[in-house]
């Protein structure tokens, strides 16, 4: 009996690994000593974060003064440049800047390495003179920028060598590859430099000197100190993003000192070099919005998402999904809908939620039929999905919230229909795929047990605690506290109980997760800088303004291809913190409500993601389906549809965004729940239980749009046509399009 049940659980689709973090090509896999050393810092570096959000102290507890140990609350420009400073550190020794060499094939005394350790004299000899500039401020010497002396000491003792050796350990991490377990020398030196510009705008910035940045009088260390600093960003973005964004945040600068030459709406001011430097790495750009928030609210959840995956919860919500859902029509494609959706909410990042679910469901919907293009497609746009469910919505809603200073609990409130109405047409367009290839859903014995998994259903008690406690009324940071808490607690009711280790193992993982997200919103700050001392984003809004002279839909479709053609290729965050920046402005002065604006260019730089010919979840998704990627690219594009027409509806009808009454709220989302169920039968070519023929699918595709515009008489004319189809199809049948095969073609 025991070997049957064996080998009936052996039989089952059952989720394991779900909450693993992916290992990417460039980073380094420690062993021994090195291991222990790197997953320390990365703790530390995730629980210093909690640790300051909540107001912990350790002196103040115990009753010891203990050296060196920052005192919280940490002055809110510190604290920035401290959380900056420690993904530098992490990011270059966890991140090679090259491919790994084969292992033996590293020289131990390489020239190269030689350089890198000279280079390490002029990086320390930076934070030497830092400390002696603190020290003669804390004698009272009134520090600035424009004696003689105090600009050579800041040049030729702290500027100079310090950008010298950033320049060398970049271009050397360039050029020398080392194993895959082994930290290179230049990235130790990168580390060096990430501190000393630490330490020296900590130092520098007191209140007379924030005063004084971007005018003459600004310190000329500033500019330096923060030029190192935006190489090191760039540096560490692209090793860890690719080089979408760097090319984006290349061609921003390049625009700071050539936009004076520039005709028409393009032309900027001439900007010296000292005066942008000086206040890029400020509030007005590095230290801004983006930083703000990856500091607080994007680690603070990253930490969450760290302690489900200690607790295997990430793997119980696929489980679930199964369940649930995998005896439907096409059941591992509606799987991933839902795993991926609730997966993708946490963890923020549409392709690294594919690489997650998608090794799972993806073969899984290639087993019961799915075309290889058609499986990757529907795992990419279920996980881009993910970045517009609430209540977290990857880390858009915080950034949204920071930027437009609307609370984020209605922010979250005002993207409940816009995340239905996405993911029902997925599940509509999913569901009419299987039922046109003639799919059927997997069997009972291959499932996880329904009741089995209702007995676990408390492992979704970390949610509901932080959905509670959201809108009860508690701040973000003591919610998402409190869920982590829970997160922890709720194991102890499971085998994978938490105790010190896998605690200290979460924040670990939390501290790796991190690096990413946070090069890049800090690499986004560089271009949200660039276009707020340029002021293009002004200039770009008067664009935006004169086409709506002609015509209202134009300037938002103008709007739309603006905002995804920034966001192709980089993660949602920084697409959406370039975006708002860009576009939104010129939206609300167009009379557009600031929420209904933000929402319009979140969605299309959450979509880039799935739009070809630059589509990071599709070939995500295609890497593990085997398919072409721009195949698959335009397919994921076809399947999110709805998410290109649901923005539009922001507009013309607010309802969609709980702006109206109730009545006006239910009316609204229900008519265009109908519309994206008529739509994707249009676009699938099903309806009323069989294939239709083209002319049936054009007026299914209008009645769509006359049931999403939102208005009475609309809705009247698109149920009017819904149900006139629906008789012609019933009574008569026309002749549908050719049949498609079965198994399709790749």
């Amino acid at each position: 009996m025991t070997d049957q049940n064996s080998a009936e659980q052996q039989a089952r689709v059952i989720a394991e690994g779900v909450d693993e973090e992916p290992v990417e090509n460039n980073q380094r896999i420690f062993g021994g000593r090195t291991y222990f050393v790197v997953a320390m810092l990365s703790a530390f570096y995730a629980f210093f974060h909690m640790a300051a959000l909540n107001g912990l102290s350790i002196s103040e507890w115990t009753g010891i003064e203990i050296p060196f140990l920052p005192t919280f609350p940490m002055e809110t420009w510190n604290f920035r440049i401290v959380h900056i400073a420690g993904a530098l550190i992490l990011g270059f020794t966890l991140y090679s800047a090259r491919a790994f060499v084969d292992e033996g094939e590293s020289r131990s005394h390489h020239p190269l390495d030689i350089l890198a350790w000279v280079a390490m004299i002029p990086a320390i000899y930076a934070i030497w003179t830092a400390y002696g500039i603190s020290g003669q401020i804390a004698d009272g010497v009134q520090w600035n920028g424009i004696s003689p002396e105090f600009k050579n000491l800041e040049i030729y003792h702290f500027g100079i060598p310090l950008v010298a050796a950033t320049a060398i350990g970049i271009v050397i991490g360039w050029l020398r590859g080392r194993e895959r377990g082994q930290v290179a020398v230049a990235d130790l030196l990168l580390s060096v430099c990430g501190i000393a510009v630490a330490f020296y705008l900590i130092t520098i910035y007191d209140t007379l000197m924030r005063n004084s940045t971007g005018t003459p009088f600004a310190p000329i260390g500033i500019s330096i100190a923060a030029v190192a600093g935006t190489a090191l960003i760039m540096e560490l973005t692209r090793r860890v993003a690719g080089l979408a964004l760097i090319v984006i945040s290349a061609v921003f600068l390049v625009y700071v000192f050539v936009g004076d030459m520039l005709p028409g709406f393009l032309n900027a001011p001439n900007i010296q070099w000292t005066r942008f430097f000086s206040q890029v790495y400020t509030d007005a750009g590095i230290l801004g919005p983006t930083t703000a928030v990856s500091s607080t609210y994007i680690i603070l959840f990253i930490i969450f998402a760290a302690f489900l995956q200690a607790s295997k919860v990430g793997d119980y919500f696929v489980n679930f999904a199964f369940a649930a859902a995998g005896k439907a029509r096409g059941g591992p494609a509606k799987v991933a809908i839902f795993a991926s959706g609730l997966m993708g909410m946490i963890n923020g990042t549409s392709a690294g939620n594919v690489v997650a679910t998608g090794s799972l469901t993806i073969p899984l919907m290639k087993k019961v039929g799915y075309p290889k293009r058609t499986a990757g497609a529907v795992e990419a746009a279920a996980s881009t999905g993910g970045q517009i469910m609430p209540p977290i919505m990857g880390a858009g809603a915080f950034i949204m919230a920071e930027i437009t200073g609307i609370p984020y609990t209605d922010i979250a409130i005002a993207a409940i229909i816009p995340a239905i109405l996405y993911f029902v047409s997925i599940y509509f367009m999913v569901d009419f795929e299987a039922a046109k290839l003639g799919m059927r859903g997997m069997s009972a014995d291959e499932l996880p047990k329904l009741r089995d998994m209702m007995r676990q259903i408390f492992l979704f008690i970390p949610i509901i605690i932080l959905i509670y406690a959201l809108f009860m009324g508690y701040s973000v940071i003591r919610a998402g506290t409190l869920a982590t808490a829970a997160a922890a607690v709720v194991s102890w009711l499971t085998p994978v109980r938490m105790g010190v280790r896998s605690t200290v193992k979460a924040f670990e993982l939390a501290g790796i997760m991190s690096i990413q997200i946070i090069a890049v919103c800090a690499c986004a700050g560089i271009i949200v800088g660039v276009i707020s001392l340029t002021g293009v984003g002004a200039r770009f809004s008067s664009v935006l303004l004169g086409l709506a002279e002609t015509s209202q839909f134009l300037a938002l479709f103008f709007a739309m291809c603006i905002a995804i053609l920034l966001g192709m290729g980089m993660p949602t965050t920084a697409a959406y913190a370039v975006a708002a920046s860009v576009v939104a402005p010129g939206l609300v002065q167009l009379g557009i409500p600031q929420l209904t604006a933000h929402f319009f260019v979140f969605y299309f730089a959450v979509v880039s993601a799935i739009t070809p010919p630059v589509a990071l979840a599709s070939y995500a998704a295609a890497g593990i389906s085997g398919a072409n990627p721009m195949e698959t690219s335009v397919a994921s594009f076809k399947i999110g549809i709805s998410a290109f027409i649901v923005p539009f509806m922001f507009f013309y009808n607010g309802a969609i965004l709980m702006d109206g009454s109730w009545f006006e709220v239910i009316r609204a989302g229900a008519t265009a729940i109908f519309g994206v169920f008529l739509l994707s039968a249009g676009v699938q070519g099903w309806f009323a239980g069989a294939r239709v023929a083209w002319f049936m699918r054009l007026g299914l595709v209008v009645g769509a749009l006359c049931m999403i515009a939102g208005g009475l008489v609309t809705d009247i004319i698109g149920v009017a046509v819904a149900a006139i189809l629906f008789v012609v199809q019933l009574k008569f049948r026309p002749p549908a399009e050719s049949q498609i095969s079965v198994r399709g073609s790749d």
